[in-house]
């Protein structure tokens, strides 16, 4: 491979003026290119001679570029491609980027400080694959091992987001509360170009209109009363990294046309702002609803739908994976204890698969959570999880009130608040609950 100054590029396109603009410009920048004129003469010289990159036009006669995109992938899968596409055609150069190609370049490419820039993330995430220090590790390691899966179920999930994650396409996660979406996220972002760039994430769901709507785009001083200085928002503090969009379905409708005109125009303004302010981030959104029904309802926009979804990941409930269940809940052990946890037992390996966990990985996290508390530094078992299993009424039927589950539950609410020192956000995890069900509830209580 070249060294990090240069790398031997080909550029493939039907037409002179754009394969000569392409190569000069990068051929300034030090890089040694290749022209051919069409995809069969490209994958003619792939073959011949190696590469590091490969520019290539989608609509080309003979062979196109996404014919060009699957012999390379299939042949030389270290190779990165960009794809570049004068019709705007951006279902088919995602279609192209899920084949696995790196990112697309709409024509006509009339910067070329974005096309050495993007050609230079290209080369970059290559060098990265590449490296000797990277080893045979899985795809998805450290903090996402809670992706890592024994289950078929997850088996073309965590494939998805391996290829997903070398491009830069928009990211729609979809799937029960707490399958883990905002792991998925992290990991997409860890895994792909922009990796070294800052993961900013927001929950639409926890902050009023006005206050997200502030923090999302920031503000300029004097925009409203209290707003003494200028303050940027989350979404100007993702520039050059990923911004996860958690509970997405809970933007009100005016929110989620400024948030469209930010996705398709990539720029915004500060409220209370004038000036357009330019980003370059990775889009990954998350929900719990669905939103295709929420568009045939008209309270989800159909263009905003159609921009998150650009690749789309259901990820299966907890349930749906029980092969993973005992795994997931070592790796939980290990990082909840200080100490090394010792092995689970037969019969709490048995409580533990048998367990429905409506509440997923959240649940799962909270159930040994809080068996470790019981067992005080003991081994655990079966009836540490017994409080927690909200199974027993399937498998041993109570009669009891609505008043008593009511009390039941107001009092499962203190002491969660206790035992997370009154932090809310810390309570309703704990719960596995969202945070602005527990509002309601504390509420309806009139827990203070």
């Amino acid at each position: 491979m070249s060294d990090e100054r240069s790398a031997r590029v080909l550029v493939v396109d039907d037409e002179d003026g754009v394969r000569t603009f392409l190569a000069e410009t990068l051929e300034r920048s030090g890089h040694d290119v290749v022209m051919a004129e069409n995809g069969a003469v490209g994958l003619r010289l792939a073959r011949e001679q190696p590469f590091d990159l490969v520019l290539t036009d989608l609509r080309m006669p003979e062979l196109d570029g996404m014919g060009l995109v699957r012999a390379l992938r299939n042949e030389q899968p270290d190779v990165e491609v960009i794809i570049l596409t004068a019709f705007g055609d951006v279902g088919s150069a995602v279609e192209a980027m899920k084949l696995g190609a790196f990112d697309y370049l709409e024509k006509p490419v009339s910067s070329p400080a974005a096309l050495r820039e993007l050609c230079g993330r290209a080369l970059a995430r290559r060098r990265e694959l590449l490296s000797p220090t990277r080893g045979a590790a899985a795809p998805i390691a450290g903090e996402q091992k809670a992706l890592a899966s024994r289950a078929p179920a997850m088996a073309p999930i965590v494939d998805a987001i391996a290829k997903v994650a070398k491009t830069s396409a928009t990211v729609l996660l979809s799937g029960e509360s707490g399958t883990g979406k905002e792991v998925t996220a992290r990991a997409i972002h860890d895994l792909g170009p922009r990796a070294g760039g800052p993961f900013v994430a927001i929950n639409c769901a926890v902050l009023t209109e006005n206050l997200l709507e502030s923090e999302l785009f920031g503000h300029e001083k004097g925009a409203f009363t209290g707003a003494h200085t200028q303050r940027r928002g989350r979404l100007e503090l993702a520039d050059g990294g990923t911004f996860f969009l958690d509970e997405v379905a809970e933007l009100q409708p005016s929110l989620q046309a400024k948030l469209l005109r930010a996705l398709e125009e990539r720029q915004f303004e500060r409220l209370g702002g004038t000036r357009p302010i330019r980003i370059d981030v990775r889009w990954v959104a998350a929900t719990h609803r669905d939103l295709r029904k929420m568009v045939g309802a008209g309270t989800f926009r159909d263009d905003l739908y159609h921009r998150l979804a650009v690749f789309p990941i259901k990820l299966p409930a907890l349930r749906e994976r029980r092969e993973d269940i005992l795994p997931l809940a070592e790796h939980l052990l290990r990082t909840l204890s200080s100490a090394a946890p010792a092995p689970l037992s037969p019969a709490v390996a048995r409580a533990l698969v048998a367990r429905s966990w409506r509440g997923n990985i959240r649940e799962l996290k909270n159930a040994l959570e809080r068996a470790l508390i019981l067992a005080d530094g003991g081994p655990l078992s079966a009836e540490h999880f017994a409080s927690d299993d909200d199974d027993a009424g399937e498998q041993a039927p109570v009669s009891m009130s609505a008043a008593s589950l009511e009390e039941l539950e107001k009092q499962a609410i203190g002491r969660a608040l206790v035992a997370a020192g009154g932090n809310r956000k810390a309570a309703a995890e704990r719960l596995g609950i969202g945070l602005r069900t527990l509002y309601e509830k504390l509420k309806r209580y009139g827990i203070r």
